[in-house]
């Protein structure tokens, strides 16, 4: 069965169309990666996800049940990070964890939740109003794990986490997924996606422009790699040489230099191979792969804006923004 499915999942708000038809289905297990610029309408699929709004047309279930008829099943079942949560300031941490784990009708062990979002125990005493920024976020990321959810929707989980924070969130998001959990990851921060994700959906002006493995993206957006070779010597024939191998295009060739596109990635073996064996004397090969990011340019035209900077062009607040049982409402940007 799959965690999510949506049918036809549209949304307007006035002359605004936030989401418009979106057919898209995930699997259990499996970490999705959902991507857009600033206003594509991530948040508002999300809300509409948990029945925080209600959609203009077409249909989503969360684990089989209805997101419309069957929210409180859903909010069972569902843990949620979300972009715009807010903390009770004069609540200790652990008052809070409590309490999202008696909402959710959970038995987590206190001490082994506060271990795996690398809260302090020290530090989950003292009230919530001062903790930094980063703190607040772990903190909403063990209330969004409490009572063990089958689906993980969290959105914008790197926001105000330093490096290592980031990487222990990676980390999380992956052990969460070994354990079976079901995780929708919304970000604007590509290379956070880059690294946890299965597949990738890309959202732009409200429509599914995109929905793949990130190898299948590249291969189908990407250009393949650029490979660059070094020699020792200038090598007279080597662009003919590499231009004549299959899988391999746009060779260019400066002085010692040559650079290539590689659309096969079988071909990165054989244009060594080609050279080595033409006498070339190869002191440096490198091969970059083509970025999530320069693909996510090229499906939606630009560079990526960080949500939560602007609302939804016509979307009334209360639209986008309800309260829920155990966790703030996800950030009403799109």
């Amino acid at each position: 069965m799959s965690a999510i499915e949506c049918h036809d999942l549209t949304k307007r708000f006035g002359d605004v169309t936030a989401v418009s038809g979106l057919d898209l289905s995930i699997e259990e297990g499996e970490v999705f990666g959902f991507l857009g610029p600033n206003g594509a309408g991530k948040s508002t699929t999300i809300n509409m996800l948990l029945d925080f709004t209600r959609p203009t047309r077409g249909s989503a279930t969360v684990l089989g049940y209805d997101a419309q008829s069957e929210a409180d099943a859903i909010s069972r079942r569902v843990g949620v990070l979300p972009e715009g949560f807010g903390v009770y300031e004069r609540l200790t941490g652990r008052k809070h964890l409590e309490f999202a784990i008696e909402t959710k009708g959970g038995d987590d062990d206190l001490e082994v939740l506060l271990a795996r979002i690398g809260l302090d125990p020290d530090a989950a005493d003292r009230p919530a109003g001062g903790y930094s920024k980063g703190m607040r976020q772990r903190l909403a990321t063990g209330m969004a794990l409490a009572g063990d959810p089958d689906v993980l929707i969290m959105d914008e989980p790197s926001t105000g986490l330093d490096p290592t924070g980031i990487r222990e969130m990676q980390a999380l998001v992956r052990s969460e997924a070994d354990r079976g959990t079901t995780i929708f990851f919304s970000s604007h921060i590509l290379e956070h996606v880059e690294a946890v994700c299965d597949r990738i959906g890309v959202l732009n002006e409200g429509e599914l422009v995109a929905l793949d493995t990130l190898e299948g993206l590249r291969e189908s957006l990407g250009n393949g790699a650029t490979m660059t070779v070094t020699f020792a010597e200038p090598v007279a024939d080597a662009a003919d040489l590499v231009s004549a191998i299959d899988g391999v295009e746009n060779v260019a060739v400066a002085g010692r230099r040559l650079e290539a596109s590689v659309i096969d990635p079988t071909a990165k073996a054989t244009v060594v191979t080609a050279l080595d064996g033409a006498g070339a004397t190869m002191t440096d090969v490198r091969i970059e792969e083509t970025s999530l990011e320069t693909m996510f340019s090229r499906l939606v035209g630009g560079e990526v804006g960080h949500p939560g900077s602007q609302s939804q062009p016509g979307a009334p607040p209360e639209a986008t923004r309800q309260p829920s049982a155990n966790a703030p409402p996800v950030g009403a940007d799109e």
